[in-house]
């Protein structure tokens, strides 16, 4: 782990700000200083599942991870700028879960990759995806979740989707460190990632098939 990675682990929120601001100095890409961030995010998060951490600690990482991404998303903004948006990407996290680091880190990534990203929140009613996609026409909806539990309410939206007519409008993936290839099935998901960079590269598929379409 590197030591980025363990000082937001370890909740150091100093340290954290220290090493950041020593890789902006050094030209460092924000995407890779968010990268080991997510890693930091992602030992926390198996901290806070084993029973090591709690609550407090899980939300305080959130409160390290937005502080950080303050920073930074100044940068990627004027990066993303730069070049032409590839497409649009609905993203929120499952109604009966109000957890977005995970989320916030890909939306981040997303936008800086050059997506239009519509960030519905936490607590997102299946309604209100099917509602955003049919109104901004996404070629991808992205389902975020902490919380095992969540697993039928990503299936609703799914099947929200299809009672609207707009599933095959629409390549879904789910994402979350508790997500799997049988989350996937059980879903009806297109895809899934435990890692952002796995989503981005999702996006970028699915939008280049669209355009040699």
């Amino acid at each position: 782990m590197t030591e980025l990675a363990a000082a937001l682990r370890d909740l150091d929120e100093d340290k954290v700000h220290e090493l950041v601001d020593a890789k902006l100095d050094a030209g460092v890409s924000p995407i890779d200083i968010i990268q080991k961030c997510q890693e930091g995010i992602i030992a926390v998060g198996e901290l806070y599942a084993s029973g090591q951490y709690y609550l407090t600690e899980l939300m305080f990482s959130g409160d390290i991870m937005q502080s950080v991404m303050a920073k930074l998303d100044p940068i990627i903004a004027s990066r993303a700028a730069e070049g032409k948006i590839i497409g649009t990407v609905v993203i929120g996290t499952v109604r009966g879960d109000i957890h977005d680091i995970g989320k916030n880190i890909v939306v981040n990534l997303l936008r800086s990759n050059r997506f239009k990203v519509i960030d519905l929140g936490v607590d997102v009613h299946a309604e209100n995806f099917v509602n955003m996609v049919r109104k901004t026409g996404a070629k991808v909806l992205g389902l975020s979740a902490l919380l095992n539990t969540t697993y039928p309410e990503m299936k609703n939206v799914i099947d929200a989707l299809k009672e609207a007519g707009l599933r095959e409008r629409v390549k879904v993936i789910i994402g979350g460190a508790v997500v799997s290839e049988a989350v996937r099935e059980f879903t009806g998901a297109d895809a899934y990632a435990t890692d952002a960079l796995q989503g981005i590269e999702f996006c970028k598929k699915i939008y280049r098939a669209c355009t040699a379409d």
